[in-house]
């Protein structure tokens, strides 16, 4: 039986010593395909955030299964993903291969409906990592999977599909956000000032980066999307979320050692990464 342990902080020398190496030997192929259902009529923005976050982080190729609405928009400002029209309803119909991809995300920009838990479900039978935000967060059990699923809620969603009360779980986030992954069998990454990262194994690390400039709308897609990429670079799933969620946070210290925190777009995130995940090198 797993047993909670103390939280620890992944600090910068931990996020140096496991960032993947580029290998010059590498192609598109050496960093896989990745799926990323996001954003419709309503919330197009949230599939170009998260498509661009997953596209700066080490993926080698980048599907984006959307609303034909949102490809219009898209294709203009990401033309290196590729679409998949109706992607929501794809996965959920089953004429999508799902077992095709090193990695999924599913949630930015979308609804918790009916069509939306029809695709969870069927991306949840797949054997790969799974990463499942905003309006794919929704109660359900994870039992059948053997592969790594992690949740991304901030404290409104979590207390969504928990129950529990949001002070309650900011009372005690890391004790929260450990209980309910061992309980799942899934990591949560509990976002918000001192963002946790609770493995199902009853890990659970303290993310050391991040300020005040990431409360702002848009920025959790930036995360999924990140998120994304890096579960197709990185050999170890684990240090993949843990890296994510650090190099987030480090965009938006980066940001604030010259500027307002008031002022930092989600977008804005992305144009940071290059030479914050530089300096790590």
């Amino acid at each position: 039986m797993n047993e909670r342990s103390e939280p620890r902080v992944w600090t910068k020398e931990k996020a140096r010593i496991t960032l993947p190496v580029r290998k010059n030997s590498g192609h598109k192929g050496t960093y896989g395909t990745g799926l990323l259902l996001a954003g419709s009529a309503d919330m197009p923005g949230a599939a170009l955030l998260s498509g661009v976050g997953a596209l700066r982080s080490g993926i080698g190729k980048l599907v984006i299964g959307t609303d034909k609405e949102v490809i219009a928009h898209a294709v203009s400002a990401i033309p290196e993903a590729t679409y998949l029209s109706d992607g929501l309803q794809k996965a959920g119909d089953g004429s999508v291969e799902l077992h095709d991809y090193k990695a999924i995300a599913a949630g930015p920009g979308i609804e918790p409906n009916d069509r939306t838990e029809k695709a969870i479900q069927m991306i949840l039978k797949t054997t790969c990592p799974v990463i499942l935000d905003a309006g794919a967060l929704s109660e359900r059990s994870y039992e059948m999977r053997d592969a790594p699923t992690i949740l991304t809620p901030h404290p409104g969603e979590f207390s969504r599909i928990t129950g529990l009360e949001v002070k309650e779980i900011q009372e005690n986030r890391a004790l929260a956000a450990s209980e309910w992954a061992m309980k799942w069998e899934v990591t949560i990454v509990l976002k918000g000032n001192e963002t946790v990262i609770a493995f199902p194994d009853g890990e659970t690390w303290i993310n050391a980066t991040g300020d005040g400039a990431l409360a702002k709308g848009g920025t959790g897609d930036t995360l999924t999307g990140i998120m994304l990429g890096m579960m197709c670079c990185h050999e170890d799933w684990r240090h993949a979320v843990l890296n994510a969620v650090h190099l987030h946070g480090a965009c938006a210290k980066k940001w604030t050692l010259t500027r307002s925190a008031h002022t930092l777009l989600a977008h804005e995130i992305c144009d940071l990464l290059p030479e914050v995940w530089k300096s790590y090198e």
